[in-house]
């Protein structure tokens, strides 16, 4: 009796600090958020809106003219910087049309230079805007004394761009960045030891596993980008750091030296490589469960019967293709017994079929986890990658531009995606990948093993990413998860002065030791010399 007593009391604790946990945090902090635009700000929203359920305030920057930032929210307050632009959403589009006819016309090294050169010159002209809005913020003492007054507890970033390190600095707050890209490439390699004999560069399309030439390859390029990004985006961050902290402050050594770094990223995803203490992985974080359709595509969904639906989506950033490609798209569509659901805007394409609904906008995870749902036509953007994988739903891919080539790369190795060639897309062509992928049933079953590796952690990835916010703010930092190997030298960090030091006292004991030998041989000599006379 006495035994069930006490098991009795300890369930009801367990439950009562279960429902003590997933209440919203009774003490709010501050959160002041330098998010970047566009595509990542629909991540940066995420956990905004999650910290705001806890009770937290969030102040959000913001450019006067932005794609996605709105001014006004239920979710936070902003504070939006005058005269100061941030991603234009027509700009951009326009952009990466162009780099898509730059590559459907023409493949050869050139026009991939051109390519690149023009990539790096739109990225410098967005460091650039930042670090505009960074400075007539820091002008502005009446702004500055205003965020200094509200006492906030950290600075949550997104570190592709720098404003928020160099805002963390000037305020002296606690940095936590939310994380895939930096300044200089994939996050890891700021921050973690990235062995280039089996850490593939992003955009190589190398796996851990590399031969001879692809490792040179490797060094090569990851030499050239470091190159770059001191040529193009340090000029625009070193005048601000010069400007307001001193010859002694970069922003590197800024963006390292953050408390937490959010890493988008799942090993299940990932190549595996050396991590840090400081690191929290939280790839695929936006995902959840399926909720119920709207009722026109539920029934949609429901009419394809034993068939299934095509789900076909190129994200937030590409509004439609070319229309001779959006033609032979619509008659492989047209061809399969299957129904599709077709995300486009602009003008209907060309042989489009009875099978197929456009829409203007979907609920992309919410018919990704339908059970109906067969195959995922994606550009390769993380957050739909890792939504497919989730869901366990295969893929056949046309990547665009920038980390896509390389995010549906790392699927096709795990036997989980089909990856085409925009440039060379006809109807032939891609009925044969869906179809190929519609019926080899090995992509489905790679990618739903893994989906149940990936839904296999002892705690969601989202809050995983509310726990250790919260932790910095508890504990004003978190500097003893930090190495200070960003301070170092590079050849204090690779140990070529030990190595020197080591060279030259094997190089000094040779000689001591080769000059005694000579001493001793001469000595011996001398002796049998005298010896024989």
């Amino acid at each position: 009796m006495k035994g069930g007593s006490l098991r009795s009391r300890h369930s009801a604790l367990t439950i009562m600090a279960a429902l003590v946990c997933s209440l919203p945090c009774l003490h709010g902090g501050r959160i002041l958020v330098f998010p970047l635009d566009g595509s990542h700000w629909v991540n940066m929203n995420i956990l905004i809106k999650e910290l705001h359920a806890r009770g937290h305030s969030i102040t959000v920057l913001r450019a006067e003219s932005t794609w996605y930032i709105t001014e006004t929210s239920p979710h936070y307050s902003s504070i939006t910087v005058p005269h100061t632009r941030g991603i234009d959403e027509s700009s951009f589009s326009s952009f990466l049309k162009r780099l898509l006819e730059m590559q459907r016309v023409d493949r050869s090294f050139w026009t991939l230079l051109t390519l690149h050169k023009e990539v790096a010159h739109e990225f410098s002209d967005l460091h650039g805007r930042v670090c505009r809005m960074v400075s007539l913020m820091f002008e502005n003492q009446q702004l500055m004394q205003s965020l200094r007054d509200t006492q906030y507890d950290l600075v949550l970033a997104d570190p592709a761009v720098g404003g928020g390190a160099l805002l963390a600095h000037y305020l002296q707050l606690p940095l936590v960045l939310n994380v895939r890209w930096t300044l200089s490439g994939e996050g890891h390699f700021d921050i973690a030891p990235s062995p280039l004999s089996y850490t593939p560069l992003p955009g190589l399309q190398f796996t851990d596993q590399m031969n001879l030439l692809q490792r040179v390859q490797n060094m090569f390029f990851y030499g050239f980008g470091r190159f770059q990004g001191r040529l193009m985006v340090y000029p625009h961050y070193k005048a601000l750091c010069d400007r307001y902290f001193g010859p002694d402050v970069d922003i590197y050594t800024l963006t390292r030296s953050a408390d937490l770094w959010l890493l988008r990223v799942d090993f299940v995803f990932e190549f595996p490589r050396p991590t840090m203490p400081n690191i929290v992985y939280i790839g695929g974080f936006q995902c959840q469960p399926a909720r119920a359709l709207p009722q026109d595509m539920e029934d949609f969904m429901q009419s394809s019967g034993e068939h299934g639906v095509i789900i076909m989506s190129l994200g937030s950033i590409i509004n439609n293709l070319p229309s001779d490609l959006m033609a032979e798209i619509a008659l492989a569509f047209a061809r399969l017994p299957q129904k599709v659901i077709w995300r486009h805007k602009g003008e209907k394409p060309a042989y489009l079929g009875n099978n197929t609904m456009l829409v203007t906008w979907m609920p992309q995870n919410d018919l990704l986890g339908h059970p109906k749902t067969r195959v995922f036509v994606a550009h390769g953007g993380t957050n739909g990658v890792y939504e497919a994988i989730y869901h366990g739903i295969p893929i056949v891919g046309l990547p665009l531009v920038f980390d896509q080539h390389d995010n549906l790369f790392r699927l096709q190795v795990k036997g989980a995606a089909k990856i085409l060639d925009i440039s060379t897309l006809d109807s032939k062509t891609f009925l044969q990948a869906l179809q190929e992928v519609l019926y080899e049933p090995s992509y489905r079953i790679n990618m739903q093993r893994l989906s149940r590796l990936h839904r296999d952690q002892p705690m969601k990835p989202l809050d995983s990413a509310l726990f250790w916010i919260e932790f910095v703010m508890r504990h004003k930092g978190a500097a003893h998860l930090r190495t200070e190997s960003y301070r170092m030298p590079w050849y204090i960090y690779h140990s070529v002065d030990v190595l020197v030091v080591l060279l030259a006292a094997s190089f000094i004991s040779f000689l001591t030791a080769f000059a005694a030998v000579k001493f001793l041989c001469r000595r011996l000599c001398f002796r049998r010399k005298n010896k024989c006379e």
